[in-house]
């Protein structure tokens, strides 16, 4: 399988945003919890953007890493072109633990803004944005969620100001499958 830096261009984009910064009138989760966020996730929708652009199939697993952070790994797949995808990277808090706001680098010391703006009390779903409005996700433990939870996340995105309008509903179907295998 051939893995291009899918998200590794996340970091840049978010670097060229405006670093580690959190949209303006919005909050990260308070009672945030480390150990029950760590895991799977599925990407269900996102704002488009280059690093992104053209893949489905997209996780993110999180787990600690030994200096204290957290180890960020990302997968998608062009579906069409057979292309998989993975990038590496590295998460540290800003600010207190309890607090759902990181800092996320795929490239060196360059840092963008990782900010849990609402997760699910059993941590089934999250809604998380970069530095600004251009950078939004839905993610869930599950490769689909109810339409009601769906649609209850982008009102709340919505309230919040973001694009919802542009949002890009993630391919999660039975040809992943075969993908998240070989990964």
């Amino acid at each position: 399988m051939r893995y291009l830096p899918l998200l590794a261009t996340l970091g840049a984009g978010l670097m060229l945003a405006g670093c580690t910064g959190i949209p303006k009138g919005t909050e990260p989760v308070t009672g945030f919890e480390l150990d029950r966020y760590l895991g799977e996730w599925y990407e269900i929708a996102r704002l488009d953007h280059s690093f992104e652009r053209g893949l489905d199939c997209v996780t993110a697993d999180y787990s600690r890493r030994t200096d204290g952070g957290v180890r960020v790994l990302n997968r998608g797949v062009k579906l069409d072109e057979g292309e998989a995808s993975e990038a590496e990277g590295r998460a540290y808090f800003i600010g207190d633990e309890d607090v759902g706001r990181l800092k996320v680098s795929f490239f060196g010391p360059f840092y963008g803004g990782y900010n849990v703006l609402a997760l699910d009390d059993d941590y089934q779903w999250s809604l998380v944005a970069g530095p600004d409005r251009d950078y939004l996700w839905i993610l869930a433990r599950t490769p689909t969620l109810p339409d009601a939870t769906y649609r209850a996340l982008v009102e709340r995105a919505e309230r919040l100001d973001f694009p919802v309008e542009e949002l890009i509903e993630v391919k999660q179907n039975e040809a992943c499958a075969s993908w998240r295998v070989e990964a």
